[in-house]
């Protein structure tokens, strides 16, 4: 299960007691995997301002949440040919994120525990709206690029009325820098084969006899050349139309089909400097050879990894470069705000001076309602009332208003990695 209970309850001298408490009655059962979520002592600072800290952190932490969700995103639509390997991906700190969060440590280069909870809650709203700035550019640049290369792409796969032409046709099948002939392409249906070659001819004055050759075909029909003198060329296009022959608008253009060759190449080949699939074959010992030059961008890095039982290309582009990058620093910076709030929340909750354990539990699946029965009874002393009204949803308490957020006897905030989850 991807979903982690972040708690904390106040402990006796050296917070063992509220730990092995819940550590016992929790595995005993097999109904959660446990361990030590490790808090430094930070500054507490007044009372009034941990009370507005508190609302901010709980803002900071949605909005931190909802970048590392956009960053996993757009890491499962950039890495499009190997969805399976997204998960592979998202890392903290170079190790997967179940890892870095049973064996959390604070950052103290980034976040010294010397400055007020203010300063280092400021310092993380920063990077983390930094980090979105950030990726609405880079997203912004790929999703043109994307979309330009698909509008091009669609022309190619279209059919013979709609489809670009400039892979169809070729020099040699057109009647060039005449001032009195032109050559026209016809889209004739595939039933109308034999009529064509029978009445083309005759479809107006000053048609070239033999000059129709199909050049391309498709489910639906063929595109047949057809060569005739200029002036005559509304008058065959209209007697044509009234045949069921579609005459295309396409006049042979050396550069214009170059042109539109070259960047349908180049939004290719910029779409995979940005990302091209990394995956690694599965074999013996791995030697890394660069390709030659030439062979592919040289803007991004190319190896080719020769094993006893594998040969394949590995790149990564820049994009997903910095998605990886930076999905990391949100992510730790997402788990600092949930220590903070850990943090702020005991405070208020259980008084000075500063002594609770935090505690990441890792739910079992099937007994997600029975854990969180255990804990209210194991915690049920840190708030009596709040205790009995959940044990008792039907209860009417007087005086106890419990907002729609969730309340617990003890400090507890969720970690959903589901949300992660780009397959």
């Amino acid at each position: 299960m991807s979903e982690f209970w972040l708690i904390s309850a106040p402990g006796d001298k050296t917070n063992l007691q509220a730990w092995e408490r819940m550590n016992t009655v929790t595995s005993k059962s097999n109904l959660s995997s446990n361990s030590k979520f490790h808090i430094p002592d930070l500054k507490v600072g007044t009372l009034d301002a941990l009370v507005g800290l508190s609302d901010e952190l709980g803002k900071l932490d949605t909005f931190a949440e909802s970048v590392i969700k956009k960053i996993a995103q757009y890491i499962g639509e950039v890495m499009e040919d190997s969805k399976d390997k997204v998960q592979e991906n998202l890392l903290a700190n170079g190790v997967d994120l179940i890892s870095y969060l049973t064996r959390f440590e604070w950052d103290m280069a980034k976040y010294p525990i010397k400055q007020p909870l203010k300063n280092i809650s400021e310092a993380l709203a920063k990077q983390v709206t930094q980090i979105e700035t950030d990726l609405k550019t880079r997203s912004s640049a790929y999703n043109n690029i994307k979309g330009n290369l698909q509008s091009l792409e669609k022309k190619t796969m279209g059919n013979l009325l709609t489809r670009t032409l400039a892979d169809i046709v070729h020099k040699e099948d057109f009647v060039l820098n005449s001032e009195y002939l032109i050559t026209l392409l016809v889209v004739v249906p595939k039933s109308s084969y034999v009529q064509w070659q029978k009445t083309y001819e005759s479809l107006s004055e000053m048609v070239v006899p033999r000059s129709t050759k199909m050049i391309a075909e498709d489910a639906e029909g063929g595109l047949f050349t057809v060569t005739l003198f200029r002036k005559v060329m509304d008058d065959f296009k209209a007697k044509a139309r009234e045949n069921r022959f579609i005459v295309r608008e396409f006049y042979y253009d050396e550069k214009e089909l170059k042109c539109e060759k070259e960047e349908l190449m180049k939004l290719a080949s910029d779409k995979k400097q940005q990302y091209v699939s990394s995956t690694l074959g599965v074999g013996g010992p791995h030697s890394w050879q660069p390709l030659l030059p030439g062979c592919l961008s040289t803007s991004f890095r190319n190896y080719f990894i020769q094993g006893d039982h594998s040969t394949v290309l590995v790149s990564q582009g820049p994009l997903l470069r910095w998605l990886k990058v930076n999905f990391s620093e949100a992510f730790v910076a997402w788990i600092h705000v949930k220590a903070l709030r850990v943090f702020v929340e005991s405070v208020l909750r259980y008084g000075l001076p500063v002594n609770f354990q935090a505690m990441l539990l890792q739910p079992n699946r099937k007994s997600v309602k029975r854990l969180r029965d255990v804990l209210n009874v194991v915690f049920k002393h840190l708030d009596e009332v709040a205790a009995a009204s959940i044990m008792d949803p039907g209860m009417d308490i007087p005086g106890l208003q419990l907002s729609n957020q969730e309340y617990y006897p003890y400090v507890y905030f969720k970690i959903d990695l589901s949300l992660l989850d780009c397959s």
